[in-house]
């Protein structure tokens, strides 16, 4: 008999390691998934309200509209610790949509963004891993479900609510920001965050910007311990 090649030795010492991994990982997945909601430390409740009283002091001037946002959250004992004050902007290319934002907070549970353009954009939401929930500071954006008629309508001061694991087409057919909030499983969000750069823009510079400021907000937040 011939003995076994060393190709597939190793293909089967591999198979194993990855049936260990996966045996290790699932029951530490499903433990900390029922635990997810002690991680968090934003609520969707709070930042509607946040975002109502931002746009009710400044309207339209959206500029002022986030340093309301950011100075406050900034102030509050349970967040100021994990917000990043430098208002550092960089396009974000996904789904065939582009837009600019703000990190504000990024955690392995939560992310927190100002996202928007001054132009109009549209494309795929994607279909993620945590619950996202856009707040309209200015402009509208559309909605569209698929087998619906009829377009969903997200003015100035509502927030649009994408369900964890639902998908949707959107457009902001103007000028349009929004106070961006997701809670739940975050990095695998990044990978339809990193695609469209990756397959069609190719702009490396604002890849590498983007994913080092999220590395290192994710980053500092682990230190404090925040997941």
């Amino acid at each position: 008999m011939a003995p076994k090649s060393s190709s597939s030795s190793g293909l089967g010492g591999w198979l194993k390691f990855l049936a260990i991994l996966l045996g290790v990982l699932t029951p530490a997945w499903y433990v900390l998934e029922q635990r997810l909601e002690s991680f968090y430390i934003f609520q969707p409740a709070q930042l509607h309200d946040l975002s109502q009283r931002a746009i009710a002091a400044h309207g339209d001037d959206t500029r002022s509209v986030v340093k309301y946002i950011v100075d406050e959250l900034s102030a509050n004992v349970g967040t100021k610790s994990h917000i990043n004050l430098d208002e550092e902007w960089v396009f974000n290319n996904a789904g065939g949509a582009m837009g600019a934002m703000y990190i504000i907070h990024a955690s392995i549970t939560e992310y927190l963004i100002i996202f928007g353009t001054a132009i109009g954009t549209e494309g795929h939401t994607g279909r993620h891993t945590a619950d996202d929930y856009f707040h309209i500071l200015s402009g509208t954006q559309l909605a569209y479900t698929a087998g619906e008629y009829e377009p969903e309508v997200y003015p100035q001061g509502s927030v649009h609510h994408l369900r964890r694991g639902d998908v949707k087409q959107y457009k902001m057919p103007e000028r349009c920001f929004a106070l961006e909030y997701a809670r739940g499983w975050i990095p695998p969000m990044l990978f339809f965050g990193f695609a469209d750069g990756l397959s069609s823009t190719l702009d490396f510079p604002t890849l590498w910007r983007m994913s080092w400021i999220t590395a290192r907000e994710m980053g500092q937040n682990l230190v404090q311990g925040k997941f």
